[in-house]
């Protein structure tokens, strides 16, 4: 795993989050269509990710602690900072990388129904 990976994961999700949200609401999405896909893709509720950004939670804890993964996540492919999804072979560090790749698409303006792969 390389180091920019391994720093991701001791992040805090209540440092990261915002990062993502900011991300999109620069692009003109909003953040109603964030805490959406981060639910589609992680199974918690919308109150349960507001929820996290008063508490500790590691990134990492974050995915690993999610009992509703969605299914068709593995239907997410491309790229993300310059390496492709399918060939990212270290579990966790996959899990993350999707929600970039969703934060990435939504901010590039495609719809939501494409992005959750419906």
């Amino acid at each position: 795993m390389n180091e920019a990976n391994h720093r991701l994961m001791k992040m805090k999700y209540k440092d990261v989050f915002p990062m993502l949200l900011q991300k999109a609401i620069k692009k003109n999405r909003t953040a109603e269509e964030v805490y959406e896909i981060t639910s589609w893709l992680t199974g918690y509720t919308k109150s349960e990710l507001i929820s996290f950004l008063e508490t500790d939670l590691l990134y990492y804890d974050f995915f690993m602690k999610s009992s509703k993964l969605n299914p068709n996540r593995h239907l997410i492919t491309g790229k993300v900072c310059g390496v492709s999804l399918e060939e990212i072979m270290d579990p966790y560090v996959k899990e993350f990388r999707y929600l970039d790749k969703l934060i990435d698409e939504l901010a590039k303006g495609k719809p939501l129904e494409k992005i959750k792969r419906t």
